[in-house]
């Protein structure tokens, strides 16, 4: 079982930055991916960015460039250092990780509104 708590969304202008962070605990040593997705009112949610174990990190094509992952090497936590950011960033940002079982588990959520 591992536990995901996130944390460091909020209100910000067109251009702004924020950084979102995800705490992991329980059997972290058990996590073979982590990363960040979003869900836009009336959108699918979709994959931000994630990082396997030991692996390259991968970007959804809309955020390269102006988001960054980082992750502890113990799995126990993972960041998303947002620049730039746009009012179509606007969602609910979930941490996510991936177990080598295969079990997915998810974050409450944390909500990034950007005005216009």
């Amino acid at each position: 079982q591992v536990r995901l708590m996130e944390s460091g969304g909020g209100l910000v202008q067109t251009g702004g930055s924020l950084r979102l962070s995800c705490t992991a605990s329980g059997s972290v040593s058990d996590i073979v991916n982590m990363g960040w997705y979003r869900q836009a009112p009336g959108k699918e949610r979709e994959v931000v960015a994630s990082q396997p174990n030991s692996g390259n990190i991968r970007y959804a094509s809309s955020v390269k460039g102006r988001f960054t992952l980082s992750k502890a090497d113990t799995n126990s936590a993972v960041y998303l250092q947002m620049d730039g950011l746009k009012p179509e960033d606007t969602a609910v940002y979930y941490c996510h990780a991936l177990t080598y079982s295969a079990a997915s588990y998810w974050g409450q959520g944390t909500q990034v509104t950007v005005s216009s």
